[in-house]
């Protein structure tokens, strides 16, 4: 029996190669904006799943998925400008949309691999805003959820592509 050939992928990829951007226009061209201070993103797509068991399958149950359901949690931190004190326009953007109705509920993201790999997607979501509180030694945080309204479109990827550097000692 021949052994297999190890994969060429050796590189581990890392969480924060994501970049998530708002479309904060309010004409029809859209104007791209990142939403800074992300630490945590989780991007979800959820499939709904329906028994299509048949007496055809012998016992054996049968699924289909009937539909898909995506969402974007990410935790800010809060930004805010060291002058003034007035708090980043994107995230403000945000925070607004998930206190309205209607239209204006609704924010278009985007998110992509920054260093240009193939995984890039957009679509329109309703936001959720919920300051996470803490104490008095404790920075500002947000948690933020989108939750998609329609599909998630892949998208020809922004980012240029920049390969990821191998890590010193073999990298894993």
């Amino acid at each position: 029996m021949a052994t297999p050939t190890p994969p060429a992928e050796t590189v581990t990829a890392l969480a924060r190669r994501y970049r998530l951007e708002v479309n904060t226009s309010t004409t029809g061209t859209p104007a791209w904006t990142l939403l800074p201070g992300i630490t945590e993103f989780a991007p979800k797509v959820e499939p709904t799943q329906q028994d299509v068991t048949t007496y055809d399958a012998e016992g054996w149950s049968e699924q289909a998925v009937t539909m898909l359901a995506w969402s974007i949690e990410t935790t800010i931190a809060h930004r805010a400008h060291p002058v003034t004190g007035a708090f980043n326009a994107t995230q403000e953007f945000i925070r607004k949309a998930s206190l309205s109705f209607g239209a204006a509920s609704y924010v278009n993201v985007r998110y992509y691999d920054r260093t240009g790999a193939d995984e890039a997607y957009e679509g329109v979501a309703l936001v959720t805003w919920e300051p996470e509180g803490g104490g008095p030694d404790e920075v500002d945080t947000i948690k933020i959820t989108f939750t998609g309204s329609g599909p998630l479109k892949p998208i020809t990827n922004p980012a240029p592509a920049t390969p990821p550097k191998p890590i010193a000692g073999g990298g894993s």
